[in-house]
């Protein structure tokens, strides 16, 4: 599973700094106005050393120490850029990055501890933690990262009425159920859809009797619904990247701890209901 995230790891950061190499828009999008492209530039070597090699071989050869040095890594990356972002009130783009891979890798490393059952079981409590979850969640993944993308890569924006309505569907209908999933996982599962406040019971009520991951295909469906009202290619690629880190890293992961705490149970339920494609009829 490990093996895995750091090639997926390896890999992106590769693509990306070919794409700073080989096309100035790209590049320009990630730098900072007010400080000097010497000062982005010096972190290519370290970067190519600390992050992409390392990671690459991280996912041929089980090594822990290798795990804390890519960690450190994107420590630094991601602290640089927080306060070059505070002195010069810009940059978001690659102070996001760099905060998305810093909590990537302190999720690979201490993942064990991202999940936890929760300590409530009052319906109401773990509804009211489940709110606030969705908000900031929502807030964060289809409001700010897409703001910020289209801010970064688009100049005009024109959609149909058509394509606006179309839009507007999916994302209602992704988000139906997203949220009837969460009220599924809160009423049945006496818990919440976090994994570090997860449920205390297998949930294969509602949206789980058809599907195994109904959260995940919605939080794919309004990113896709995003990218179509926007007519945005980032915004459909960010989503892309994110649906395969879920599959190839969160979901092996997540499913070990299921079978960990629920046994025989999940795994009767694991081969009874598909993964993505749900069942029809029964």
């Amino acid at each position: 599973m490990k093996n895995t995230a750091y090639l997926i790891q390896g890999t992106i950061v590769s693509l990306w700094w070919l794409g700073l190499l080989f096309n100035d828009r790209f590049y320009q999008a990630f730098q900072f106005p007010e400080i000097s492209p010497l000062a982005f530039n010096s972190f290519f070597f370290p970067d190519l050393v600390i992050i992409t090699v390392l990671s690459i071989i991280r996912s041929y050869k089980k090594v822990k120490d290798f795990e804390f040095i890519i960690l450190g890594g994107f420590a630094y990356g991601a602290l640089y850029c927080i306060n070059a972002t505070i002195l010069s009130s810009s940059g978001y783009l690659p102070t996001l990055l760099m905060s998305l891979g810093l909590f990537y890798n302190i999720f690979l490393v201490y993942n064990a501890k991202f999940f936890q059952e929760s300590n409530s079981k009052n319906f109401f409590v773990n509804a009211i933690k489940t709110f606030i979850q969705i908000i900031c969640v929502w807030f964060l993944t289809l409001v700010v990262i897409p703001l910020i993308l289209i801010n970064q890569f688009e100049n005009h924006i024109s959609t149909s009425i058509f394509i606006s309505v179309i839009s507007y569907i999916l994302f209602g209908l992704f988000s139906f159920l997203g949220l009837s999933s969460s009220f599924y996982i809160v009423r049945y599962g006496e818990g919440t859809p976090l994994p570090l406040d997860q449920t205390n019971t297998l949930v294969i009520k509602g949206p789980y009797k058809y599907v195994r991951n109904p959260m995940a295909i919605a939080g794919l469906g309004q990113g896709l619904a995003i990218s179509i009202l926007y007519t945005s290619l980032p915004i459909f690629i960010y989503t892309l990247i994110g649906g395969l880190i879920w599959h190839f890293v969160v979901r092996p992961i997540e499913e070990k701890n299921m079978f960990q705490r629920f046994g025989d149970e999940y795994l009767h339920y694991k081969k009874s209901v598909r993964l993505w494609l749900p069942r029809i009829g029964k």
